[in-house]
């Protein structure tokens, strides 16, 4: 066996289960198919209930949390729970197959703990995926900058001290992990989300979804407070009620923490006959929905969170070749280019008409869709980033050496 294939990765992820993390799984595979090692630690899911499995020679362990955290006391209990089992669970990888890096994707900013712990007595590298920017993300979730805002920063400050090397998802968290956190730019490598054609594939539509309607608007993520499924839906009834509309149908797929409180607001709207909510579904499903889709929608709400962030969805409608409808924040824009309209910020209003300008233009609809899918075949799909993923990679590697 080559050198390479003895190298052995431990990668911990906590908000969601592998292989539905798509951007872990994608890391994950390309590691394998280049001769590593890779283990995951991770929660358990909806389908995804086995403690242990191997899915395409990934060793994939996983523990129970006892419930979906909302508010600071049950963040608290959730993580404290997960770091446990993932302290837990690292030694048992450790004994079984062997790791020398590990791979911490947050949220949250507390898995340098255990990063920290190994590379301090066992000499392992900690590689920092940053998937999130929590104290914006406490920010947009709680509307204040207190003494938990601070620790924040303190954990992310850590978490970027205690990496060997740092993986940001664009240029706007390398800026982070470089001005906030302390990391030197030669170790900060920028590798984006980029979807696989081969799993987002372009399917016949099923009318049926349309639910005898014109129009479909479509529309998967987490529903959540700061994905703005709230804004989506004062548009929906602006579009229904005062615009008329009654040829639109809206299709929305995932699951998260305001799932039944979105679908109360559609009954209390009186548009609840116009709303499908699907809940957390099987990818066919999802890509049943979107292919059906006229249009695709992104409402997150305009905060500094938001801003800064690039968003799978995105990228996953341009894909599909879908037009795209989202508020205007410097990451959709540069993800998304000439495949969006652009909304004013937060406002529910704008985000109908936006809809209604491409609903009532064929022909724009197909330029953008072209746009976007040509985009993602030429600049945004994984084959681009994987080279990225495994240039991180041999650099941690060489530094082990050194």
């Amino acid at each position: 066996m080559s050198r390479i294939t003895k190298r052995r990765v431990l990668i911990l992820v906590e908000n969601l289960p592998s292989p539905f993390d798509r951007r872990v799984w994608q890391e994950a595979t390309t590691l394998h198919d280049n001769g590593y090692v890779v283990s995951i630690i991770c929660p358990t899911g909806k389908g995804y209930e086995k403690e242990y499995e191997v899915i395409d020679g990934i060793h994939i362990y996983r523990y129970h949390l006892p419930f979906e955290a909302e508010g600071a006391k049950g963040y608290l209990i959730e993580y404290s729970v997960a770091l446990f089992h993932t302290f837990r669970l690292a030694w048992k990888v450790q004994f079984s197959h062997g790791f020398d890096v590990i791979h911490a994707c947050n949220p949250p900013d507390l898995l340098f703990l255990i990063g920290g712990f190994f590379k301090l007595f066992l000499r392992k590298k900690f590689l920092f995926d940053h998937h999130d920017i929590n104290p914006e993300l406490y920010e947009a979730k709680f509307g204040r900058r207190d003494f938990f805002y601070r620790l924040m920063v303190l954990f992310e400050r850590l978490t970027f001290k205690t990496a060997d090397i740092s993986i940001a998802t664009n240029e706007s968290y390398k800026k982070i992990a470089i001005e906030r956190g302390g990391m030197n730019p030669t170790k900060v490598f920028v590798v984006r989300s980029g979807p696989k054609l081969d799993r987002l594939r372009i399917l016949p539509p099923k009318p049926e979804l349309k639910h005898g309607r014109q129009y479909l608007v479509g529309y998967v993520g987490v529903m959540g407070a700061q994905e703005g499924i709230d804004l989506l839906l004062q548009s929906a009834r602006y579009l229904i009620k005062d615009l008329g509309r009654s040829d639109v149908h809206f299709g929305l797929v995932g699951g998260g923490t305001s799932l039944d409180e979105m679908k109360q607001m559609a009954i209390d709207l009186g548009i609840s006959e116009f709303i499908t909510f699907t809940g957390r579904v099987p990818d066919q499903e999802l890509l049943e929905m979107l292919n059906t889709a006229d249009i695709c929608v992104n409402p997150d709400v305009a905060n500094e969170m938001n801003d800064k962030s690039t968003m799978n969805k995105i990228m996953e409608y341009m894909a599909l070749a879908k037009p795209i409808v989202q508020f205007d924040l410097t990451e959709g824009r540069v993800s998304a280019q000439d495949a969006s309209l652009y909304a004013k910020k937060n406002d529910p209003v704008d985000l109908a008409l936006k809809i209604v300008r491409l609903l009532d233009d064929p022909q724009l609809r197909e330029q953008m869709g072209e746009f976007g899918r040509n985009r993602v075949r030429n600049e945004l799909e994984w084959q681009y980033e994987a080279p990225k993923l495994l240039a991180a990679y041999e650099m941690l590697y060489l530094m082990g050496r050194n």
